[in-house]
């Protein structure tokens, strides 16, 4: 049987395979199929153009677009929080299954990109919507762990205060039945 600590990593580094295999696929799809600077969108699904598409570009910088020519500082960058998502990982209460996913979102977002940073020193990005900067499944792994730690975090406070309340409620219930005994 395998101890809880273990099973811990198990979600982690599944969630982050998801992630990471799901990222190479589509960016390894685009750059056979889609010339450099090319967008494609299914015939079926024309009618949504102005709006989303698949773009072939390649990016230097952070998630969006954001810091061009940061490379080198990202590569560094992503070694750091991947390294401190597994070091901080085992702190996290064993009821806390949304930090967990959204930490391996996290995780394989950043090792997605990292590992398009250290084959081809860019990353590539396909995801086209609106006027939206052009993005990839890493960078929306991340902005997707990112959200669901904050709503995470939100509902835990949420919960605690809600407990705090009826514990006082329930104290102050306990109270009067004392004094009218």
């Amino acid at each position: 049987m395998l101890n809880s600590k273990v099973k811990d990593y198990l979600i982690l580094f599944g969630v982050a395979g998801i992630s990471i295999g799901l990222d190479q696929w589509t960016k390894w799809l685009v750059r056979e199929h889609i010339p450099f600077g090319e967008q494609w969108l299914p015939e079926w699904l024309s009618w949504l153009s102005p709006y989303a598409r698949f773009v072939h570009w390649s990016n230097s910088g952070a998630a969006f677009g954001m810091f061009q020519d940061g490379n080198q500082i990202f590569k560094v960058l992503a070694f750091v929080v991947i390294g401190a998502i597994i070091y901080y990982y085992p702190q996290i209460e064993k009821e806390g299954l949304y930090l967990k996913i959204a930490m391996g979102m996290q995780l394989g977002g950043a090792a997605g990109n990292l590992i398009d940073r250290l084959l081809k020193n860019e990353v590539t990005d396909f995801i086209s919507v609106g006027t939206f900067p052009v993005f990839n499944v890493a960078d929306a792994s991340i902005s997707v762990g990112v959200a669901v730690l904050l709503l995470g975090v939100w509902w835990q406070e949420r919960q605690a205060k809600l407990q705090a309340k009826n514990d006082e409620l329930q104290a102050t219930n306990n109270e009067r039945l004392e004094t009218s005994d």
